[in-house]
């Protein structure tokens, strides 16, 4: 794209040397043996010289680097990914070097930069944006004999979707042989979306530069090079008075002196000040009065098309010939309002949105209506054109509501849902046929789900509130109302709206799924009104099925997960689990993205799994979650959870240095997305865990109080028992009263029927925290446990009940429990929990090799406390 030159050809940019110099030192360290790369952000008001400055980086930069450049325009504000496709264009046109440069990520960014056609389903806005990430990273490589600067001028003006993406870059740039340049006006001019974006920039730039106004030596300096060495310095003060020191306007000001000199014997200050006025605001527009109509309707139709368009179509919007459109856009060059070249080309932004300002505001509509007509006529999909239907005034017109809705399905298809939610948004304000409105409400409410949870249970609740949808469409908005609820951590209004949707749905397989959906949300709740009656209810459902369909399926998956919880025998669990599997994998439809049903029920089936000391058909089970969600590009809150449930896996293993680096990557990933959310719940409570298990106290507070982990605690269930997690974490800190009550708080889930050990070992920790304060207590409570854990029947459990029982013991009794606590432990796959019966026995019963084994296994583990205490006993 072409830009104004500055003002001043070939001469230094007047008060801008330092500016420069910190972008020469930024290329000089690109350009090293070791590249540095970096970022350098310029802000300041509109003309106050950002382009300039960055033509002359760029002309810099040109003499040892490749430089790609791009001027955002407000008409591709709207446009998803935009200023992305315009950076990259000319690698995008190399189609030797295509392939490579996309890499594993085809799928994703293909879209995206509209090189392939993008497919059914949305495509998530997150894997989309890591996409474009990784294509940068192969691109900078590319060009490392000649390195990479990407400059993008009027950032403001950037879509959404492309500034997310650069936004996630400046973190990395230190790390690749890339240099970003950026520039941008004040960010309250940004669209609401992009200023979190721009700030983002901000913090991550190297140098974040505000450009200040021109003095008045700069202005004086510079009118006597612009109009000889005559022009005195009383001239220059009456230019800067009037302009303020503002580079554009200084600029503008000088061109019309040297075209039309001043009459000597006038008041200078006076025709400045006037001349001035011509070149800012409404005025600056105003000079296409004395050019024609036909130069006026050619400006006007350019600034509704906006940047880079061909002018051969503006001609066509405007209603011109060939030859009138020749004419007309010789005037405008020699009038300054646009550049040589065949596409639109405004001379400045100012220029363009005051010529935009200028058009009659009914004949703007009218040419953004025709606009839209005409870039479909060119071949250019829904999508591009919506920008142009979102500015049309509403007119019950059927046509135009079926045209934002192609157009927000394209802009699901490339993940851009904030795009999707303006096109829909605008269909009803159409408004859609009344048979439609809540076919249009549906779909706002599915585009939204992934960016604003409180919009997607608005319109949902109105698409089922209104007529229109058949039973499958309102089965899946419940379905899809639900998730909102529960992501919004409403648990009790997501299992209240499918169970009434369940109750007036009439039998089938949507019933069906309505109801395993019930099942699954009472069961999520932290606070269940009546979990045994839930329960029976669930069983009585259950038990009989086969797993023949997927509604059966989920309903085995509920079973196996509620039986894990209550703490039935694990071989009963177990064969729940077997029959909800087909072949010990998610059954077609029921598998990681498949999004008819969600992405629950194999995680479900995996925790299950998890518990009962499966821990390898977990292990598959997660590690084929982060496949898929890697294959597919889900980077969001999906492969965050099935980080962290593969970190709990590691966690039930005992090999804690590995669970915390994978639950860390889990908050990181899930930080990206939010704040609160279920799975910040889960991750935050096993890191926890898992320092305490690493005997890492300090951590585990820390952590705790910077992420608010500690009562009230939301209606959903954590994973796995927080109120247990909360109080060891008291009791590792020597607050053993708060523990007590906190653990004595914990015991809620025994009320709820949920007595599994393992989930929620409240009762080992309170019987340890009472073993001095209240015996008999303690006791009774270790009874209970080793009770739980008989009827459970894993080796974890028993392993766990018996050390329990032992620590309470009388000394003559307690190494024969310490023991058998190592007897079964050894059969079970958590080596941390091994490690700690086996210091227990060495300490019991002073036998130097339990305690040798003891710590080699808490090394291996890296249960670091429990090492050191054996350690000692051995010293």
């Amino acid at each position: 794209m072409t830009t104004t030159p500055p003002p001043w050809p070939g001469d230094p940019l007047p008060e801008r040397e330092l500016e420069l110099a910190a972008a020469d030192r930024a290329v000089d360290a690109l350009c090293r043996t070791r590249p540095e790369g970096g970022l350098l952000v310029y802000s300041g008001a509109a003309g106050i010289g950002k382009t300039s400055v960055l033509a002359r980086v760029r002309a810099r930069a040109a003499e040892r680097c490749t430089v790609r450049t791009t001027r955002a325009d407000p008409g591709t504000t709207a446009v998803p990914f935009h200023t992305a496709r315009a950076l990259f264009a000319p690698d995008l046109a190399d189609t030797d070097g295509l392939a490579a440069l996309l890499g594993p990520h085809r799928a994703l960014a293909g879209p995206a930069l509209g090189l392939t056609t993008p497919g059914e389903e949305p495509a998530d806005p997150q894997g989309v944006q890591d996409a474009l990430v990784a294509l940068t990273a192969r691109a900078a490589r590319r060009h490392r004999a000649r390195p990479l600067v990407l400059v993008l001028d009027d950032a403001h003006w950037a879509d959404g979707e492309s500034l997310g993406w650069l936004a996630a870059l400046g973190p990395r740039l230190a790390r690749l042989p890339l240099l970003l340049v950026v520039a941008h006006r004040p960010t309250e001019h940004a669209a609401e979306e992009s200023r979190p974006h721009l700030d983002a920039l901000g913090t991550a730039a190297r140098l974040r530069v505000t450009l200040r106004a021109l003095s008045p030596e700069a202005a004086a300096g510079l009118t006597r090079r612009a109009l000889g060495t005559g022009a005195d310095d009383a001239l220059g003060r009456a230019l800067w008075d009037a302009t303020g020191g503002s580079p554009y306007e200084l600029a503008e000001l000088l061109a019309r002196l040297r075209e039309h000199p001043l009459d000597p014997g006038a008041d200078q200050a006076s025709a400045v000040r006037e001349l001035a006025a011509t070149v800012r605001g409404h005025r600056l527009a105003d000079r296409l009065g004395g050019l024609g109509l036909d130069a006026a309707r050619l400006a006007w139709a350019a600034a509704v098309l906006g940047a880079g368009i061909p002018l051969r179509l503006a001609a066509s919007l405007a209603g011109l010939s060939p030859g009138r459109q020749a004419t007309a856009t010789g005037e405008l060059r020699a009038a300054r309002v646009l550049n040589p070249g065949d596409t639109v080309d405004f001379t400045h932004p100012l220029v363009a949105g005051a010529v935009y300002d200028a058009v009659p505001r009914s004949l703007r509509t009218t040419f953004h209506g025709r606009a839209a007509w005409l870039l479909t006529a060119e071949g250019h999909s829904p999508a591009a054109a919506a920008r142009h239907l979102l500015e049309v005034h509403p007119d019950q017109d059927p046509a135009l509501v079926e045209q934002l809705r192609r157009a927000a399905r394209e802009h699901l298809a490339v993940g851009a849902p904030d795009a999707a939610r303006r096109c829909l948004e605008r269909a009803l304000r159409e408004p859609p046929e009344h048979h439609l409105r809540a076919h249009v409400h549906h779909e706002l409410g599915c585009a939204a789900l992934l960016t604003s949870p409180a919009d997607t249970v608005r319109h949902l609740r109105t698409a089922l509130e209104l007529p229109g949808l058949d039973d499958t469409l309102r089965a899946d908005a419940t379905f899809r109302l639900a998730q909102a609820l529960a992501h919004n951590q409403q648990m009790r209004e997501a299992s209240l709206s499918v169970a009434f949707a369940a109750a007036t749905t009439e039998p089938g397989p949507e019933r069906l799924r309505l109801q395993a959906a019930h099942f699954m949300y009472d069961a999520f709740r932290a606070t269940e009104d009546d979990g045994p009656g839930r329960s029976r209810r669930l069983a009585q459902l259950a038990d009989p099925l086969a797993g023949e369909t997927n509604a059966e399926r989920a309903l085995l998956t509920l079973r196996a997960f509620d039986g894990m919880l209550r703490g039935e025998n694990h071989t009963v669990v177990a064969e729940f689990c077997e029959r909800a599997l087909t072949d010990g994998h998610p059954a077609p439809g029921l598998g990681w993205t498949d999004t008819a049903w969600g992405f629950e029920y194999p995680c479900l089936a995996g925790i299950t799994y998890a518990w009962i000391d499966e821990l390898d058909r977990a292990e598959e089970l997660f590690g084929e979650a982060v496949r898929a969600y890697e294959i597919s590009g889900w980077s969001g809150g999906h492969l965050a959870f099935a980080h962290m449930l593969t970190g709990a896996v590691l966690r039930r293993r005992g090999r804690l240095a590995e669970a915390e680096t994978r639950l860390r990557e889990s908050l990181r990933l899930a930080d990206r997305i939010g704040t609160g959310l279920p799975v910040h719940w889960d991750a935050v409570c096993l890191l926890v865990d898992t320092l305490l298990a690493r005997g890492r106290t300090a951590d585990a507070q820390r952590l705790a109080e910077a992420r608010g982990f500690g009562p009230p605690y939301p209606d959903a269930m954590i994973l796995p028992d927080a109120p247990s997690v909360h109080g060891r974490l008291l009791l590792a800190l020597g607050r053993t009263d708060e523990a007590v009550a906190a653990l004595e708080a914990a015991s809620a889930v025994a009320e709820r029927g949920r007595h599994n050990p393992v989930w929620a070992p409240w009762r080992r920790d309170l019987a340890g925290a009472l073993a001095t304060r209240d015996p008999e207590r303690a006791r009774a409570l270790s009874r209970r446990l080793r009770v739980d854990a008989e009827r459970f029947g894993t080796p974890t459990a028993l392993g766990m009940a018996l050390g329990c029982e032992a620590a309470l013991a009388p000394a003559g009794a307690a190494p024969a429990l310490h023991a058998r606590a190592v007897a079964h432990l050894e059969e079970s796959p958590a080596r941390d929990e091994l490690a700690r019966a086996r210091v227990a026995l060495g300490l019991a019963t002073g036998d130097r090799d339990q305690l040798h084994r003891g710590l080699l296994l808490a090394r291996t583990c890296g249960a670091d406390a429990l090492a050191e205490q054996a350690r000692s006993a051995l010293a």
